[in-house]
């Protein structure tokens, strides 16, 4: 594609879509404005800088983008993840050769989806949590009912039997019904609210971090920031507190696999959010960070569902019950992660 150079950077200044020339090695050539507010620096900062350097993490291979000047081929991809300056963005990106300058470079199109993506996988997210939901409590009421009349008729066949030598092996059927029913009751998850009152997030955090401080050797630092002005919310502590755990438990654990880390329980008041397609006025956010090894991006989408872990030896349980707790008080919990950062949102609506 000939480009006429003599008009198309005041095109391209006066863009929305943010737009970033590179040459065959990706260094800037050009930026637009709007691409001067995406990648959080200046035009003078960012010409000549080499834009995997600006990138903390990809989702697209850049090597990709480089192989458009040889193949004279475009790239067109609706979904890509970038981390610029500790923020994530959701891209469309689109790449193609052109001639610039008597130079072929690559014109690079990158578009924020993020709004539109996030509204829709929220909604999407709802609807088969619940639908899932549905699904384990059909399930739970068919496996509960048969370990209720197998762990009777072990109890009933071990007081018939002549030999008490015997009793290890009905002892073991009864052990293992009811740890089967205490599992299904773990998938189910507490169903209704429990006693709520007027209370103070930070205590219930408090709270979390001294128990999984017990758990955890120094290698592992729990760090945090506060927002004191945060207003008290209407909640049920304990169950707060138990989604909260769940988390933390869940990132000191994938600390613990790489040998330590650093763990950020972080609070503040946000104004006019969306939860659940409704506007709450403020609202409270906890953000739980990480510095651990990241959630593999195959089960991102589906990690609050039950029996889906990343962790070898773990039951999928924490974040489903996570999950349904902090529905339970009209909130909602978000996840986003790349290698070396993973980062739970939650957010709660505050009642004035």
């Amino acid at each position: 594609m000939i480009v006429n150079t003599s008009f198309t950077p005041i095109i391209l200044d006066n863009l929305v879509t943010a737009i970033v020339l590179v040459d065959e090695t990706l260094v800037i050539r050009y930026v637009n404005p709007a691409a001067e507010q995406l990648l959080s620096s200046s035009k003078r900062r960012l010409l000549d800088t080499q834009l995997p350097q600006l990138l903390q993490h990809s989702s697209l291979d850049l090597n990709h983008v480089k192989a458009t000047l040889h193949s004279g081929q475009g790239l067109a991809d609706s979904d890509v993840t970038f981390v610029i300056d500790g923020h994530r963005h959701l891209l469309g990106v689109n790449a193609s050769p052109i001639s610039w300058q008597k130079q072929l470079l690559i014109l690079l199109e990158l578009k924020p989806i993020d709004q539109q993506r996030r509204i829709s996988q929220e909604l999407n997210q709802h609807a088969q949590q619940q639908a899932a939901k549905e699904l384990v409590r059909g399930l739970a009421h068919e496996i509960k009912n048969p370990l209720g009349g197998l762990r009777g008729a072990a109890q009933l066949l071990e007081k018939t039997l002549p030999d008490s030598s015997y009793h290890e092996y009905t002892q073991m059927i009864i052990e293992q019904a009811d740890r089967l029913r205490n599992l299904v009751d773990r998938l189910l998850g507490p169903q209704r609210p429990g006693i709520r009152k007027t209370d103070n997030i930070h205590s219930v955090l408090e709270k979390v971090r001294q128990l999984v401080n017990i758990d955890t050797d120094s290698t592992i630092t729990i760090e945090r920031d506060y927002d004191p002005s945060l207003p008290e919310i209407n909640m049920d502590a304990e169950q707060l507190e138990q989604a909260l755990l769940n988390i933390v438990s869940n990132a000191a654990l994938a600390l613990k696999s790489q040998g330590g880390g650093t763990i950020k329980l972080k609070t503040r008041t946000a104004h006019q959010s969306l939860i659940q397609g409704v506007r709450h006025r403020v609202t409270a956010t906890i953000e739980i960070i990480d510095n651990g090894p990241g959630i593999p991006a195959d089960i991102q989408d589906t990690l609050f569902y039950p029996m889906v872990t990343g962790r070898e030896g773990g039951t999928g349980l924490g974040l489903s019950i996570a999950r349904n707790l902090i529905d339970q008080h009209q909130g909602k919990i978000e996840v986003f992660s790349w290698p070396g950062h993973t980062n739970f949102t939650i957010h709660l609506p505050i009642k004035s």
